[in-house]
């Protein structure tokens, strides 16, 4: 994928700019977005579960003739999960000013470099797949946020740990880094708040897999479950080595993870990992908006139904949404202001909620846990793992 988005960037160059790109994505025949988000490396699963979700709401969309007439595109580009490309990528794009908006990019680090080069362009930065705090700043006037934050997720935790279970010795491993000093902030707050404090704090270097100090250390404290604010990979190895020394806690995932990446790297070490989400259960095909996502997903991407992708195709709901609300005659604009009146979208029974002054349409955090074959079930409160 990098290398797609390598030689697109260089065939652009060569064209003449009436050829190469229309003004701020739109032509009178379709619109595109952008994805600046890890596509290889460590977190890549999250990047192209983002994206696939994200085009099969866009193609299911086109298939019912776009909107306003035009179908509505999306060009992916890779930062590696690391802040420098992903703030690079965006002054590109803001220089280049041939997408309406930025959507689905994905981590805290990563946004914290590149939120600000949308904010100061006026470019939509659209359904970030981090739940960190400063994007849900709405005076900023471009972010809008599909998730719960991560502050709602260590709640939900701490709430099912220690309320739920009744356990007392909690310590943490986490990334080592603006996304997992988040992390570290709401386990620690929820614990004061219960007049608690952790009993062992571990982490790791970004993208990665270098987790054995932490785990000895870890150990040594003999907590009953580690909390985990990290991506799959050097999540997976912490576990995984973990089961070998007999280090056997409860352990919980924040929903950043990737919950089908870190199973399938877990394998049979992943039984009764826990893993909070921030959307509804991707196989519950009772609920109207799964049972269209996953026909969306099965019509027009090669991806299997999961949280990640559930989540893509939700932010491109919701963009669709707005671009719809915008009407025929479009710019970035009247595309913001779209954006910023949104107030109830309903999503196949499912309800975001904006306002002024609230830029994320969801609060609910719902805890599962992996089963002995791989898949997930849903975790109801106080249920052990």
């Amino acid at each position: 994928m990098r290398l797609f988005s390598t030689l697109a960037a260089a065939a652009l160059a060569l064209l003449p700019a009436s050829l190469a790109r229309a003004e701020q994505g739109i032509t009178d025949t379709s619109v595109t977005f952008a994805q600046v988000a890890a596509l290889d490396g460590p977190a890549s699963a999250l990047g192209l579960g983002m994206m696939a979700g994200i085009e099969a709401a866009f193609a299911e969309a086109n298939a019912a003739g776009g909107v306003h007439g035009r179908k509505v595109r999306l060009d992916a580009f890779d930062d590696g999960y690391e802040p420098d490309r992903s703030a690079a990528h965006l002054r590109a794009l803001v220089d280049g000013n041939a997408h309406l908006g930025i959507i689905g990019p994905v981590g805290t680090p990563t946004s914290a470099a590149s939120q600000p080069v949308a904010t100061a362009a006026r470019l939509p930065y659209i359904g970030p797949f981090t739940g960190a705090g400063f994007l849900r700043d709405a005076s900023h006037g471009n972010i809008f946020n599909i998730r719960a934050t991560y502050a709602a997720e260590t709640e939900a935790w701490i709430a099912h740990l220690v309320d739920g279970l009744g356990l007392t010795d909690i310590a943490i491993l986490y990334q080592d880094d603006g996304f997992g000093r988040v992390g570290l902030e709401g386990v620690t707050a929820a614990l004061e708040k219960r007049g608690m404090s952790l009993i062992g704090q571990g982490t790791y270097t970004r993208n990665t897999v270098a987790v054995k100090s932490a785990l000895l250390e870890l150990r040594k404290a003999d907590p009953q479950a580690v909390v985990m604010v990290g991506a799959y990979k050097p999540v997976a190895e912490f576990i995984k080595l973990s089961r070998k020394l007999k280090f056997d806690p409860v352990f919980v995932n924040i929903s950043f993870v990737g919950s089908e990446a870190l199973a399938s790297e877990l394998g049979a070490a992943g039984e009764g990992v826990i893993i909070s989400q921030v959307v509804p259960f991707p196989w519950d095909d009772s609920l109207p908006l799964v049972a269209r996502y996953q026909a969306a997903l099965a019509a027009h991407s090669d991806a299997a139904p999961g949280f990640v992708t559930l989540e893509g195709y939700m932010v491109g709901r919701v963009a669709l949404t707005a671009l719809e609300a915008a009407g025929r005659d479009l710019d970035r604009e009247g595309y913001l202001a779209a954006l910023g009146s949104l107030r109830e979208v309903d999503l196949d029974g499912v309800s975001l909620q904006y306002g002024p002054g609230d830029n994320q349409g969801m609060d609910e955090v719902f805890l599962t846990r992996i089963n002995a074959d791989g898949g997930f079930a849903p975790l109801r409160a106080g249920e052990g793992s």
